[in-house]
């Protein structure tokens, strides 16, 4: 016989907990859920292919075959593009009826699935709003780089919806998010210092996708997808170790790589703040039976909170007035030293790397020549050229290093003085940078599940939250 889980009456508001046991109806959906991951963890194991790196067969001799003239491909054709960006329009808007309007869990658990089967694996997670970050700011300090239109309408489209109605575009619209949320079998809280801490690397991944960007360097955040590879069924082991370790991970820790690790997601968090709508826990019937804050595997739900004592507001205020005084010389000290750290920075940038290379080969520091040395002599470019634009390229890494640094700067002084103002909140709250608008709190809220129970067809229009 199953064991029923004790759950606080709804009439019974604010009087304890009601006799009569019954259970939530979620443990079959919960089964499904269960199932679906597994399932979904064993295709992504076998759909992936690791290459190869040594050699099956010789290679040909093309000694006496002459060579046809290479021509230019064809461009590829914009109807995918297009398709893309209008599934993404569909599926933004329907994203936030589900969540803000319907409050449907289901529902987006459903949209979930459906966009990373075409964003994912049909489209190979091409175009990515994500990677998009990297392509508008190569645009902006690039003059000789074409941005497409579709690209910025990918990066966009999603931080216009998510300033009117939250993070709906990571609820069920991103591929990313959607096989995290499939694989949260039995998701662990984090510790709150612990989560706050590892939300820092987000900050600084997105500075330094923007650095190597800007400088031309590298595209870090689609080189380091996690999930990339399993779109297209197709990476080396090095990478499979690593997306498997995030899938294993995410069994255990909701959403790691949205929470931890995900550029756009710095970016969705300050637009969500402002957000003119947003998913919200209606006071009116909250029975305070904390539900919600258990089954958020995200700790998105802010408690209420209780009076200070006159004692600790005033040592607040004294630690709020120091981090205040604090904030820039952590900002400055942060510009020196990532205005320092430029020569490590410029050694991972190609054409600085090439110019240390073949000065050492001409001085004879190294024996022998690499292809791309190789590759550069037979261009015929004068070495003066070369080094002129290598120290181009790192007084620019000194720049943007020191930029870079004054930005962790900031953030780390930002963070200690978000974390020390204390806010007054009497009901339960979701955090409006942290919640991915996943719809979780919906279906294990009580409250909810009597109202869908009782009148399904106006249970949308009742829980519209008010304009904030």
């Amino acid at each position: 016989m199953k064991r029923l889980r004790r759950v606080p009456c709804p009439r019974l508001r604010g009087h304890g907990k009601c006799r009569k046991r019954r259970s939530l109806p979620t443990r079959a959906w919960a089964g499904h859920r269960i199932g679906v991951g597994i399932l979904f963890i064993v295709f992504l194991c076998i759909s992936c292919r690791i290459s190869p790196a040594a050699e099956r067969f010789p290679p040909p001799d093309f000694t006496d075959h002459q060579l046809p003239a290479t021509q230019a491909p064809a461009a590829p054709s914009p109807v995918y593009e297009y398709a893309d960006l209008a599934f993404l329009i569909a599926a933004l808007g329907l994203a936030s009826y589900l969540a803000v309007r319907r409050r449907s869990r289901r529902g987006l658990f459903v949209l979930g699935i459906v966009s990373l089967a075409w964003l994912g694996f049909w489209r190979e997670g091409c175009i990515c709003p994500i990677g998009a970050i990297q392509n508008v700011t190569l645009a902006a300090f690039n003059s000789t780089y074409v941005l497409p239109l579709t690209v910025a309408a990918f990066l966009a489209l999603p931080l216009i919806v998510t300033l009117f109605f939250g993070r709906t575009f990571c609820a069920a619209v991103c591929p990313l998010g959607a096989v995290q949320e499939l694989v949260a079998l039995k998701p662990l809280r984090v510790p709150p210092w612990l989560d706050q801490a590892l939300g820092l690397l987000a900050y600084v991944y997105l500075g330094l996708a923007v650095l190597f960007s800007a400088t031309g360097t590298a595209f870090l955040i689609c080189r380091y997808d996690p999930f990339v590879g399993f779109f297209r069924r197709s990476m080396g082991a090095d990478m499979l170790v690593f997306s498997l370790s995030f899938l294993v991970l995410g069994i255990f820790i909701g959403r790691p790589y949205c929470r931890y690790l995900c550029p756009l997601g710095v970016l969705l968090g300050w637009f969500s703040r402002i957000s003119q709508w947003h998913v919200k826990i209606p006071p009116d019937r909250c029975i305070q039976c904390r539900l919600c804050e258990e089954a958020c595997p995200y700790g998105a739900i802010r408690t209420p909170t209780t009076v200070q004592p006159p004692a600790d507001h005033r040592r607040g205020r004294r630690r709020l007035a120091l981090l205040i005084v604090l904030l820039p010389i952590l900002i400055v000290l942060g510009f020196g030293l990532g205005w320092m750290l430029r020569q490590p920075l410029a050694r991972l940038n190609p054409t600085v790397r090439l110019a240390e290379r073949f000065y050492q080969e001409q001085t004879g520091r190294v024996q022998g020549t690499t292809g791309a040395t190789d590759a550069f002599r037979n261009t015929g470019r004068p070495a003066d050229a070369l080094y002129a634009e290598a120290r181009s390229l790192l007084g620019s890494f000194g720049l943007a290093g020191g930029l870079f640094g004054a930005y962790v700067g900031l953030v780390v002084g930002g963070k200690l003085i978000y974390l020390s103002v204390r806010r007054r909140r009497t009901d339960y709250q979701p955090d409006r940078a942290a919640c991915v608008s996943c719809g979780r709190c919906f279906w294990y809220c009580p409250a909810e599940q009597a109202l869908w129970k009782n009148n399904p067809a106006a249970c949308g229009l009742a829980t519209m939250p008010e304009k904030t």
